[in-house]
């Protein structure tokens, strides 16, 4: 038993005796550290861990306490609002801001919470290598056979059979292997739109997706989007009424930065008002496969009897990043997206692409994934109290079902620009707001990537970063 579960059993004991009951209000996390002369992450663990039991609920700035009613402690700050349209942007330039960002990540030793990856050592890499280095040997992958479009029949037939596992069944002819969804997402607009034309996307959005728009000359409008439903259907409706939508480009699944879940329901009527103005829809679901709760997310490709939704994944996030495989399922666009392949990049390579399909057929991809859902799962409601408790008053923040990002709302006289740069003289690194938008509309926001294990620098940086908004915030 660990030192937090061991923690967590002698207060739930003392709640039973009677010792603590119902309303009363714990010894905070840093009393019980010095108490127990214990970590602060320890006691948080097991804080979290009551709370998962339903035996205290947790209030912002206040602390937790016994057996509340459901509803009456969440770990966030002020719930975020559903974010305002923003008027069509003239043109996209974040990539400037989104370089320098990522260059500061990958320079020195910096913590990486504004990193968009996540934390590599998570991943079977050894394992991989070998079953490439095995099919590096093989003489039949030495032309381009097996490497051009679509790509490798094995790993395209390991796809299909993921989704029909999942409980979607999809042809292995509609697959086309791509160099990592970046490829799959740029292919889909390129098939769907030209230069000049308007791609709706949320606000905030990932800033993917705003490159992809940049880099075919297209304009970005970004709709309302709410932080735990998703875009709003009829706002985007009343954008399409008023002005020629060439797509929309959407997460509905663990959105990156927002972290929601969009509802069944909704991704139906989206689907649905995609059929009636006849717009194509590119989403987005390289995060689908971490999830939090006990089943997998449908996606908006499940729903769609049109050809109309280019739904774009890849093994980044799940698998292995070093290899930059993934693929499109382009609906009624397979032919035009094939040709655009071939055109941009000619092939995907094979050796890559066959190390991860005998890996899929052979090494226990599901229980790798279980895995790292539940250390994610468990590093989110982390990274949560930490902010509760060490961010200035009137933060806010995401509740993401899934993936490995937080996004936090600041006070509004933090700049996230000025605070990105404080940190990162203290050697942190955090996501400021403004890769996430044509706009400064979220000038005080900020994202922070919870991946990797929880440490106590990681849990430092936190407190660190939290004293600096709160400084900004004056």
């Amino acid at each position: 038993m660990t030192l937090y579960e061991t923690l967590a059993d002698d207060i739930e004991s003392q709640i039973q005796k009677g010792v603590y009951r119902h309303g009363d209000r714990l010894p905070s996390v840093r009393q019980t550290s010095q108490q127990r002369q214990i970590s602060i992450t320890t006691v948080i663990r097991a804080y979290l861990l009551l709370e998962s039991r339903g035996l205290i609920v947790s209030r912002p700035q206040s602390g937790y306490f016994v057996n509340l009613r459901e509803g009456d402690g969440p770990l966030q700050g002020h719930a975020l609002s559903t974010s305002k349209p923003i008027a069509i942007s003239a043109t996209v330039d974040v990539s400037r801001l989104v370089l320098s960002t990522l260059r500061s990540i990958s320079a020195g030793d910096a913590v990486p919470l504004g990193s968009p990856y996540p934390d590599p050592t998570a991943f079977p890499f050894e394992k991989l290598n070998r079953y490439a280095y095995a099919a590096g040997r093989d003489e039949s992958l030495r032309g381009l056979k097996d490497a051009l479009p679509p790509g490798h029949p094995k790993l395209i037939r390991q796809i299909a059979r993921r989704y029909l596992e999942k409980g979607m069944t999809v042809d292995p002819a509609d697959v086309i292997i791509t160099v990592g969804a970046t490829e799959a997402i740029n292919l889909c607009l390129q098939a769907v739109a030209k230069p000049g034309d308007v791609i709706a996307v949320e606000s905030p959005t990932f800033y993917a997706m705003l490159h992809a728009i940049e880099r075919m000359g297209m304009k970005a409008i970004e709709v309302a989007t709410h932080p735990e439903q998703g875009i709003d259907v009829a706002a985007l409706a009343a954008i399409v009424e008023s002005q020629p939508v060439a797509a929309c480009m959407v997460m509905p699944n663990f959105q990156n930065p927002l972290g929601f879940q969009m509802p069944d329901a909704r991704k139906r009527e989206l689907v649905e008002f995609a059929a009636k103005a006849d717009m194509p829809i590119i989403e987005n679901g390289v995060y689908n496969e971490l999830y939090y709760g006990s089943a997998y997310p449908s996606s908006l490709k499940s729903y769609d009897r049109n050809g109309l939704v280019l739904h774009c994944s890849s093994f980044s996030k799940t698998l292995t990043s070093a290899y930059r495989i993934g693929w499109a399922l382009p609906g009624r666009y397979r032919d035009q997206v094939e040709k655009l392949k071939f055109l941009n990049t000619l092939t995907t390579a094979s050796i890559p692409q066959l190390a991860i399909a005998e890996f899929l057929e052979r090494d226990g991809y599901e229980h790798h994934l279980r895995r790292i859902r539940k250390a994610y799962a468990q590093q989110a409601n982390l990274m949560k109290a930490m902010v509760s408790r060490f961010f200035p008053d009137g933060t806010g923040m995401s509740g993401p079902a899934g993936g490995y990002v937080l996004w936090v709302e600041l006070p509004p006289k933090v700049n996230a620009m000025q605070l990105y740069e404080l940190a990162l003289e203290r050697g942190i690194t955090i996501g400021p707001g403004y890769m996430f938008s044509t706009s400064d509309s979220y000038r005080n926001f900020i994202r922070l990537n919870y991946s990797s294990p929880w440490s106590a620098e990681i849990e430092q940086a936190v407190i660190t970063v939290g004293k600096l908004a709160a400084t900004c915030a004056r």
